[in-house]
């Protein structure tokens, strides 16, 4: 696990976009108070996901409306059709911390 920043960093409902030794990832302040973690780059049209807006436990794409679950990284609707990957996510004593490994199996 990687340290990414402090919780509050990220208020709820929104996203930032950070390097991981690499890897860009959005890093999402949920509005279920959960933190997510998904490749910054929509599988459709190749765009940072950190630009979009937070609504529930999605992500939206900002250029052509894809939705994305935090949880899984499905889509929730066209056009994109591919997943992204989704990183777990750990808080301790007050940071937020990633790993590399994707929870969901889609590697980008």
């Amino acid at each position: 696990m990687i340290r990414i920043c402090a919780v509050e960093d990220v208020p709820k409902g929104t996203v930032i976009s950070a390097d991981v030794d690499g890897t860009q990832i959005a890093l999402v302040h949920g509005e279920d108070d959960q933190f997510y973690a998904v490749f910054d780059e929509c599988s459709h049209a190749a765009v940072a996901l950190s630009e979009g807006e937070v609504e529930g436990c999605t992500l939206e794409c900002w250029l052509h409306g894809s939705r994305f679950d935090l949880r899984t990284g499905e889509p929730t609707g066209p056009p994109a059709i591919e997943p992204v990957p989704v990183y777990p996510v750990e808080v301790r004593d007050g940071d937020i911390y990633v790993s590399l490994t994707p929870s969901n199996g889609v590697t980008r």
